[in-house]
Parts: structure tokens; sequence; C-alpha cells
């Protein structure tokens, strides 16, 4: 009977881990931010971009996971002989194995194409059609990428379930941004704790980059923009909301039984009446460090906008790329979100 209760407990963590609910809020996150580095790799490399999606959510945990918080390993690459980077120890299939530890998340997207072109073990995937999703997931698996007897069926269901052949499509150049599933589709609200009814931004609201909240995106005169559900959401576990144009400071406070004060205090903004422009308001204060490394610079962004959409206090955001206030930094900028910059960044101009 504890031999069994053991089995059981161990398929309940199993499941827990290897699968999400479709349309999970935190693995659409993932999508968003790491999406367009999935596409540009599939462009330089041929490595589909749905199954590199597919298997980042799943090695991650949809960026959870212990070992990507640590080392920034989005493909659970161990070190192997070749490797003469960084590397930490982290219980796999082994206690205390070595994995591989990159500088950033868009280093590691770029390792896991090369270790899979470069290696002869994975060559044959190259010759199978690129939109042949599921002949990738078990090409994987027949090639020793993992030990998992069911990884196909697990990256061919991520694939399936949040329709991420579509980036695989788009970085063929045979659809376009604006045609892919989550543009189209409008989640149904049952209840307040469900999934909310997702609302899009209007056409004057600059673009904001993803971040870890229930995100989506549509294609607006080739800008993505952003869209949020409406009610109450978490960016970097912080609650937010998104509110329309027009809406009062005072009412999101009474609402939130906050000081109104403490509205404009959480937002790094002025006081003021109402909200000029759709856009996220905290009903809490933000974190010191964004739940992502970094940030790369989006036409139009200002340095408010990058906070917000990061769920980081403004100082902060300053303090880490030496910064001052006003600062409009170019697009592609890399902002630092969670420690000191290695250099100052360039290519910032005072905003008019």
């Amino acid at each position: 009977m504890q031999k069994l209760r053991i089995v059981f407990l161990f398929l309940f963590v199993f499941i827990i881990k290897t699968s999400f609910a479709q349309d999970d809020p935190v693995v659409i996150a993932y999508i968003n931010t790491y999406r367009d580095i999935a596409i540009s790799e599939m462009q330089r490399t041929g490595v589909p971009a749905a199954i590199k999606l597919a298997q980042g959510i799943h090695e991650t945990e949809a960026g959870s996971s212990m070992l990507v918080k640590k080392s920034n390993n989005h493909f659970g690459i161990k070190c192997k002989t070749e490797w003469t980077g960084e590397t930490v120890s982290h219980t796999d299939d082994a206690p205390n194995e070595c994995f591989r530890k990159y500088n950033s998340a868009i280093d590691s997207y770029k390792d896991h194409s090369d270790f899979l072109k470069n290696s002869a073990r994975y060559a044959q995937l190259f010759n199978l059609d690129p939109t042949d999703y599921k002949s990738w997931a078990w090409g994987l698996k027949k090639a020793g990428y993992a030990t998992n007897t069911r990884y196909p069926q697990i990256i061919i269901k991520l694939i399936e379930d949040y329709h991420l052949e579509d980036y695989t499509l788009i970085a063929l150049g045979k659809m376009k941004p604006s045609d892919a599933y989550f543009v189209k589709q409008e989640m149904k609200q049952d209840d307040q704790t469900a999934e909310a009814k997702f609302i899009e931004t209007k056409t004057e609201v600059s673009a904001k980059e993803p971040d870890p909240s229930t995100v989506l995106y549509k294609e607006e005169k080739g800008e993505p923009q952003t869209i949020y559900p409406d009610g109450e959401f978490k960016i970097n576990e912080t609650r937010v909301i998104y509110a329309s144009k027009g809406t009062s400071y005072l009412s999101i406070a009474e609402k939130y039984n906050l000081p109104l004060a403490r509205v404009f205090e959480f937002n790094d903004m002025k006081e003021q009446e109402v909200v000029d422009k759709d856009q996220l308001i905290y009903i809490m204060r933000k974190r010191k460090t964004g739940n992502n490394e970094q940030h790369i610079v989006k036409t139009g962004e200002t340095l408010f906008d990058i906070a917000q959409v990061q769920a980081i206090r403004m100082e902060s955001l300053l303090e880490y790329n030496n910064l001052k206030p006003g600062m409009k930094p170019a697009a592609g900028t890399v902002l630092y979100l969670r420690g000191k910059a290695p250099v100052s960044i360039g290519s910032i101009s005072e905003s008019r």
C-alpha cells in the first residue's frame, strides 16, 4: 500500500510538472516573451520556431523552473565535453549534474540552435520539412535529446494547444504575425476566476513588449500590440489592471481600497485625475527586479513604458542602466532588469 501511494504521488507530481492547461496565462506569457527570438533563430539556423518554443516551455516549466532561474538555460542542455562556458549543478536525471549557464536567455536560445545544427546526432532532423513538427518531436527523442518516453507527445501537445506552428509559418514568410491564432480568438469569460475576455489595445497606444502576464499580441502597422485581460492579473508577481483611457484614478483607488497617493506612487507617476491612455496601472508596489533579465527597447517606448510592462520600479531601472529620468533609449537598446548593466547604455537621448 505504501509503495502504491508513492507511485500515485510520483505520477501526480509528474503530471503537474509536464502538463499545462490550454491557454495557461503563464505559458502564453512565455510564448510572447520569446517568440521573436525563436522566429529569428529559425531564420538563422533552420530549427523550427514551434519546436524551439515548445521545448523551452517544457524544459523551463514556462520560465519558472529552478534551473532556468539560476542559469538562463532554457533547454536543459548539459555541459558536455565541448562546453567551455560557465556551469551550474542541478539534480535532473541524476544528482548534481552539470548544466550550461548563460548570460541571457538569448544566449541560451542561440546555443540551443547551434547545439542541434552542429551535432551529427541531429543532422537528419534538418532534412525534414520544418513544418512537420511531429517528425521533429519524434526525431529529437530518437536522437537522444530527452530520456522522458513521453517527450514527443508533450512537445506535440504544446505545439497544438498553443498553435506554435504559427511562429514557424511566420519565420518562413507563409503567415503574417497579424494572422496568428491568438489574434483571431477571443477568450470567453465563464466566471471571475476563469480566463478573462481579452481586450485589444487601441491604435494610439505604443507597442509594448509582452511580459509574464496574461498577454497576447496583434500586428498593427508593423508593430506588435499587446493585449491584456480584463480585471486584476499579475505581472512579475505584482497585482495590476489594464485601465482604459478616461478612467478616474480615484475610482481605481476606491475599488482596490487604496489611498489615491499610493496609486501614483506604485506607478511612478505624478498626480492626475484620469488615465490619459489605455495603460497598465499597478495596485501594489512594483518589484526592484524584473521578471526577465533584459528588455530590448522597441520603437517608441519610453522608460516609463518599459518600467510598466516589466513591473519594475523606475528607480531600479535607472540605477541598473546608469540612466537619468527623462532619457529615452533608442530602439534595439538592451536594458538590464536584474542588476547593473556591464557597460553604460548607449544610444540614449534626452526625451523632448
